[in-house]
């Protein structure tokens, strides 16, 4: 089984990339698990609602060059169905019994994600209606992978 998180920028701060790290490891012992990141788009902070699709568009592309035909794809979007994780878990399970055996999970940049990449996704998961940095995100979503497998598993971290 394979889990891929596709992630818009690239993560600068010791304790983001150590907490990733420390549950990628955890990982490797349910599937081969990694994360790509794509460039970000530069902006200013005040643009126009045409600039901000334009920025959209170009990491959107970016994150579609980086997701194959078979896999099934999560894509991270505040109006996407909030699960628990536990629903989380059964999701999974479901999924990898039923012959996905490559998932992949899309986190936007500042901005979100394109509607070329919003239409790609196979189902759009939220994490409730907080805004989150990006690269929190990664950690959370890493984290919340790990936990899944340990349900599925029976392990007692979920507790």
């Amino acid at each position: 089984m394979k889990v891929k998180i596709i992630g818009v920028g690239k993560i600068k701060e010791k304790y983001f990339k150590a907490g990733i790290a420390e549950y990628a490891k955890r990982l490797s012992r349910f599937c081969d698990f990694k994360i790509v990141e794509v460039a970000d788009e530069q902006a200013p902070e005040s643009l126009s609602q045409a600039e901000m699709d334009e920025v959209m568009a170009k990491e959107g592309q970016r994150i579609l060059a980086k997701i194959k035909d078979r896999e099934y794809v999560f894509a991270l979007a505040i109006k996407g169905k909030e699960r628990s994780s536990e629903e989380f878990a059964h999701e999974i399970n479901q999924l990898t019994t039923y012959g996905h055996s490559d998932l992949t999970f899309v986190i936007g940049g500042s901005l979100g994600l394109s509607p070329e990449v919003l239409k790609r996704a196979d189902t759009q998961i939220s994490f409730g209606r907080f805004t989150m940095p990006h690269k929190l995100m990664r950690l959370v979503l890493t984290e919340q992978i790990y936990r899944a497998f340990t349900i599925i598993h029976g392990m007692p971290y979920h507790k």
